[in-house]
């Protein structure tokens, strides 16, 4: 399990003064961004020349974010095979109020833009 914490700034609100939906999809993705940093895997798709490509997400809105919210992404992978799948869940820091929740599909590929099977090093860092 992973976790990202963020705050909401005043770019990310539309004009109703909350977050624009599609702002959740940037952080949700930020989120996803943050594990391959903490685990190193950034260097390892780059040296071995794959990439992890978003081929399908569902999203639910539970609750409206606004300027200067605190906020946790917390993140849990699994393998469908053929794919690593990103189940997260985003609430408020303190009250531990859901806000949003996403099922992110993706597939492993290579330069060429073929499937690649998932290594079991990447499993064993991300499961």
């Amino acid at each position: 399990m992973f976790d990202y914490k963020f705050s909401v700034r005043g770019y990310e609100l539309d004009s109703y003064g909350h977050v624009n939906n599609a702002v959740y999809l940037n952080y949700f993705e930020q989120a996803r961004w943050e594990i391959f940093r903490n685990l190193n895997l950034i260097d390892y798709f780059k040296k071995n020349e794959l990439f992890l490509v978003v081929t399908e997400m569902q999203v639910r809105y539970s609750h409206e974010l606004i300027l200067f919210d605190e906020a946790v992404i917390q993140t849990k992978v699994t393998k469908e095979a053929p794919y690593l799948v990103f189940h997260q869940k985003m609430y408020f820091g303190k009250t531990k109020e859901k806000i949003c929740t996403a099922d992110v599909k993706t597939l492993l590929t290579d330069k060429k833009k073929l499937p690649y099977d998932i290594p079991e090093k990447l499993l064993n860092k991300l499961i």
